[in-house]
């Protein structure tokens, strides 16, 4: 089976053939999903020595891992000011440190295994309210004064007007650190490194259960695997499979378009080629492909069933930007499920000694997704020191669990949309 239709399939780099589970057969961990979480601990696992079997339903990077923005962070979703407040500065240092870990561990994975992915340098967080832009100033001084980190730089509204070609934003941060690529060929970089080192992948495998035993059998339809060490990676995909930490994350939907080659007017739109994202609380987010289209995420959908037209419910946020645009011709809309926490930071922890889980990375799955199949593999070789700094963090379920979660999370959502549009 393919992957669901999107720029980033039609610009994929070429990947083995699909080779589904058939039969037993035993691994020292047994990992589930080939996103970025599974890839990275599956390539720092067998890295160690261990030997290691990932199952993936689909596709490798079938979920959010190969349909995101592509927008490289550093440091954790939430800024450091709230981590601080709600955690205090020791805490919130420590997560800093990782978060920034997570930017450079991208980078170098990309740079130690040549994965071609259009890896280019820079993000703006732009102001969408006046508001927004003090908070920037402020953001920028205390990063430098308190973490020593220089590489943000405030943007004042006739700035942020000579980098982005629009009307609406009344200043930013450029951060040098940020930076954007190819999602998917991300994943598939991975999975090849990971494939050098040993690791086995079955795609079109889908797990229908584990067994809570020492060591453990996963089982799909066809074969099943014998395993010292579990691993979940599934994050918006984890459906059924695992009730117990289900009702921690919400999957959502979100939708991204990509216009036809723009030419010589692309660079016109972001001048120095970084990726954007503003500060709504349903965001914009856009960047420029390597084939000079510009790639423009956003909108608002509070069901669950998805617009009848994917490219005109996201034509509409794009030209409210860029309005330049509205000749352009969109030649790709696609949607795809990312996985939020009620604190929008992720959900790290252990179901059994030996059985281990990462999800909920709302929004910034690219760099801590990768750090965190790092995190498991010291984990499940005795140095779970760093993990558990992760794994700390509270994360309460959804009101409702799995099943009345939905309607809270709409009501909430219509609530913080309607900020956005508020002076």
């Amino acid at each position: 089976m393919p992957w669901p239709a999107s720029y980033y399939a039609a610009t994929a780099n070429k990947a083995p053939p699909v080779t589904p589970l058939e039969g037993g057969i035993r691994a020292d961990v047994c990992i589930i999903g080939a996103g970025y979480t599974g890839l990275s601990a599956a390539l720092h696992l067998a890295e160690r020595g261990f030997s290691v079997v990932v199952l993936e339903a689909e596709r490798i990077g079938w979920g959010a891992s190969g349909r995101n923005g592509g927008q490289l962070g550093i440091g954790q979703r939430k800024d450091q000011r709230s981590l601080e407040e709600r955690l205090g500065k020791e805490w919130a240092r420590r997560l800093w440190d990782l978060g920034v870990e997570s930017n450079a561990l991208v980078k170098e994975l990309i740079a130690r295994h040549a994965i071609a992915c259009d890896l280019k340098p820079g993000l703006i967080h732009a102001a969408w309210k006046k508001s927004d832009a003090d908070w920037h100033r402020s953001e920028v001084e205390h990063m430098a004064s308190e973490y020593g980190y220089t590489k943000m730089r405030y943007l004042t509204r006739e700035e942020i007007r000579e980098t982005i070609a629009s009307d609406c934003y009344h200043g930013g941060i450029y951060d040098e650190e940020g930076a954007h690529l190819h999602p998917l060929n991300y994943a598939l970089g991975l999975a090849r490194a990971a494939r050098a080192k040993g690791v086995v992948i079955h795609e079109e495998s889908r797990v229908t259960g584990i067994s809570r035993t020492d060591p453990a059998t996963v089982k799909t339809a066809k074969g099943s695997v014998r395993a010292a060490h579990v691993v979940l990676a599934c994050n918006a995909y984890l459906g059924a499979l695992e009730p117990r930490v289900a009702g921690a994350i919400m999957p959502i939907n979100n939708f991204i378009i990509a216009t036809e080659p723009l030419g010589d007017e692309a660079r016109a739109l972001i001048r120095n080629d970084a990726c954007v994202q503003d500060t709504k609380f349903v965001i914009d987010y856009y960047r420029l492909s390597a084939d000079g289209r510009l790639l423009f995420g956003g909108g608002e959908s509070y069901s669950p069933n998805l617009p009848k037209d994917l490219a005109a419910f996201v034509r509409k946020p794009m030209l409210r930007v860029f309005p330049q645009l509205k000749d352009k011709r969109i030649d790709y809309a696609w949607s795809g499920s990312v996985a939020i926490t009620l604190k929008r930071m992720p959900h790290f922890g252990r179901l059994e000694p030996n059985i281990v889980f990462a999800h909920g990375y709302s929004g910034q799955g690219i760099n801590i997704a990768t750090l965190g199949g790092k995190l498991i593999a010291e984990a499940i070789a005795g140095q779970a020191g760093r993990f558990d700094i992760m794994a700390r963090l509270d994360t309460p379920k959804f009101p409702g669990g799995t099943w009345l979660r939905y309607p809270g999370l709409v009501a909430g959502m219509i609530f913080y949309a309607m900020k956005d549009r508020l002076p």
